[in-house]
């Protein structure tokens, strides 16, 4: 990837993460719907970046109070982070930990607190 490609997508990365800070979670979403696109088309699906996007979108879906979706997203990038990096990497047990989160904002009380029990 060219240097120009890699400070675009920083410049969007932390756009987005910028719109999250003030709140703007639809704006984030929106963004982050676009980084998950350009990088799952760019560095592919199993990429750390590309990871990192799916994990910020369902954080976004979550903060909108879209918890069905952002479970899902939560599941998605909890099952490639799995196969991609291992069960124990440092962001393999946030996505673990993220996921419990939106499960418990559903009020699935009991997975929320099993997968929680996984991550530690």
């Amino acid at each position: 990837m060219r240097e120009c490609d890699r400070s675009f997508k920083r410049v969007r990365l932390s756009t987005a993460t910028g719109l999250r800070l003030q709140v703007k979670y639809a704006e984030a979403e929106a963004m982050d719907r676009q980084m998950l696109k350009l990088n799952g088309t760019v560095l592919g699906k199993g990429h750390p970046d590309t990871l990192t996007n799916m994990n910020n979108l369902a954080i976004a879906l979550e903060k909108q109070g879209k918890y069905a979706e952002a479970e899902a997203m939560h599941r998605q990038t909890l099952k490639l982070r799995e196969t991609v990096l291992g069960k124990d990497h440092p962001d393999t047990l946030a996505s673990m930990n993220n996921l419990s989160v939106a499960l418990r904002l559903q009020g699935k009380y009991a997975e929320a607190e099993a997968m929680h029990t996984r991550a530690l």
